[in-house]
């Protein structure tokens, strides 16, 4: 399984804009094959931070996400909305039973 926290910091007067393309890109990443869960976290410290946390099958999944119609759609807008560079991390990890 492969995690990824991808850091967004959004211009304050971008912000509903953002919103509105990442849920096009958040309902469309749910649907892909390899997708665990994806969902977008607003930070309630930091204005205009979000955390778009994804968990995915492996790999190859994310490789296919990445080509997606529907990624390269919301890359291609993102500058218009970023007030910094995207900060990723990506973790690879299995579940813990508890």
């Amino acid at each position: 399984m492969m995690i990824i926290h991808a850091h967004l910091q959004v211009k304050v007067d971008q912000e509903q804009a953002f919103l509105k393309e990442a849920k096009t890109l958040v309902e469309a990443s749910r649907a892909e094959a390899g997708n665990i869960s994806y969902d977008l976290m607003k930070s309630t410290e930091k204005d205009g931070h979000f955390t778009m946390v994804e968990v995915w099958k492996d790999a190859e999944s994310i490789d296919a996400h990445n080509k997606s119609e529907h990624f390269t759609a919301f890359g291609q807008k993102a500058s218009a909305f970023m007030a910094a560079p995207m900060d990723l991390k990506v973790f690879s990890g299995e579940p813990v039973q508890l």
